[in-house]
């Protein structure tokens, strides 16, 4: 019986459920983190100062104070403004005070007016070039003298202006071999050139050009330098005895042998040449540096102080 009730004795079971420990969330890695950035960039800080000098620390504080720009170029340094924004006003660009829309107004029709006058100045030159150079065409071909010569007379027209090459030939040279004295029909034909460009208003450059053909007389250190730079300066004489005014001449120059006609045939006769070039208005602005601006914006000349009279 005793063994029966065992059998009936029914079994408990417990369960324990176990529950996790509340959570505490990640935020302390990224504070952490922070803090032991902040440290080592305090440690560098304190090492870096520790190991300079007392001159670079000079250097640094001088720096800051007077930059290296305004030092070396003057002016004023950022320490010196009481204001962070440099100018004012309305027009942010603006970094020398207020301007007011007057000013604005003006400036822009200013260069509104020069862009119309260069566009102005630049039909002209179409046009006044364009003339010149059917005059210079019509003269040489109604002369039985100098039409033999055309073939060695070439017109082009450049960005710069109007270029005029007369180029040498086998049989007929411009100047003696070796030397610059001009041939009679050059003088001519150099004449003919210079009377045509009488009325041009247009300023003129002048360049002298040889071959590749070393000079004999190199030696003595006279060379085909020498001689471009004679030659066009014989041609200058030229053209002034024509009755060319000597202000209209922008520049005379001899290039020797470094800008070849015929880069394929340095010794090609063609190469001794000289150039004419009747520049236009814009190419004067950029070989002279003279600014193209409209007649009323021109600045006016100082007037001249009238000496005060003295008493007897």
């Amino acid at each position: 019986m005793a063994g029966d009730a065992k059998k009936l004795q029914p079994i408990i079971i417990k369960r324990i459920k176990k529950s996790g420990h509340a959570s505490h969330g990640g935020a302390w890695k990224i504070a952490y983190a922070d803090f032991v950035t902040a440290m080592m960039a305090f440690f560098l800080l304190m090492w870096l100062l520790g190991s300079t000098t007392e001159g670079d620390k000079k250097g640094i504080s001088d720096y800051f104070q007077s930059p290296l720009k305004v030092a070396m170029q003057g002016g004023a340094g950022a320490g010196s403004s009481n204001s962070l924004i440099s100018g004012g006003g309305n027009d942010i660009t603006q970094t020398a005070g207020q301007t007011s829309k007057t000013d604005s107004d003006e400036k822009r029709s200013k260069r509104v007016a020069t862009e119309q006058f260069r566009q102005s100045e630049a039909k002209a030159d179409s046009r006044r070039l364009s003339t010149l150079s059917t005059k210079i065409a019509a003269a040489i071909s109604n002369n039985a003298k100098l039409a033999e010569f055309s073939s060695q007379i070439k017109l082009q027209f450049t960005p710069d202006g109007l270029q005029i090459q007369i180029v040498d030939d086998q049989k007929r040279p411009m100047f003696d071999s070796g030397s610059a004295s001009v041939k009679p029909y050059m003088r001519d034909l150099l004449r003919e050139i210079g009377i045509a460009l009488m009325d041009v208003e247009n300023k003129i450059s002048l360049d002298g050009h040889t071959d590749r053909q070393g000079y004999g007389n190199a030696a003595r250190g006279y060379s085909n330098w020498e001689l471009s730079a004679d030659r066009a300066n014989a041609t200058r004489r030229e053209l002034m005895a024509a009755g060319m005014p000597e202000e209209k001449l922008a520049r005379v120059v001899g290039m020797g042998s470094s800008l070849p006609l015929e880069p394929d045939n340095p010794t090609a006769p063609t190469n001794r040449r000289i150039t004419l070039l009747v520049m236009t208005k814009e190419a004067e602005e950029r070989l002279l540096g003279t600014p193209l601006v409209p007649p009323e914006a021109a600045p006016e000349a100082p007037a001249t102080p009238t000496p005060a009279k003295t008493a007897p």
